[in-house]
């Protein structure tokens, strides 16, 4: 039986967190354990929304399921398949980072939580705290942080 049976990777779209999607679903395939992809969310205020539906016209709105935090995790599965995950399962969920990842973590009874360095090296990250550094002290389970800054 493999030590990891679900592994929660956490994506907001940005090409480093899909590079941490990418060794997560890789662990995932030679594991095969379930990969949870999660993304964490605010809530476009209502006089944003309106905003952006005056400038684009009420299309943007119409089309179910094309929430910046939805398009994330489509692109997530697609990367995710691509690596050869079989079992994949998607979340999206409104709060922080840490906290989101922290609490799926715990409910979904993961062994392993991987996400991306980046912040990890920049002034904000060391000042105010970063979801890498953050995770490693809150989550219920191992986190691996993978290097996903500086590369191509």
């Amino acid at each position: 039986m493999s030590a990891y049976r679900t592994i929660l990777v956490g994506t907001d779209g940005s090409d480093t967190s899909f590079r941490a999607v990418d060794r997560a679903a890789q662990l995932a395939a030679a594991t095969g354990a379930t990969l949870l992809l999660a993304s964490a969310y605010s809530p476009m205020p209502q006089r944003e929304r309106q905003s952006a539906a005056d400038r684009l016209g009420d299309l943007a709105y119409k089309v179910q399921g094309s929430t910046p935090a939805d398009d994330a995790l489509r692109a997530a599965r697609e990367r995710a398949v691509a690596a050869g995950a079989k079992d994949v399962e998607e979340v999206a969920v409104e709060g922080d980072a840490v906290d989101v990842i922290a609490k799926l973590a715990k409910e979904r009874d993961a062994e392993l939580v991987v996400v991306g360095n980046r912040g990890l090296n920049s002034l904000a990250g060391r000042l105010l705290g970063s979801v890498p550094a953050n995770l490693s002290h809150r989550s219920p389970c191992d986190v691996l942080i993978v290097h996903t800054t500086g590369r191509k």
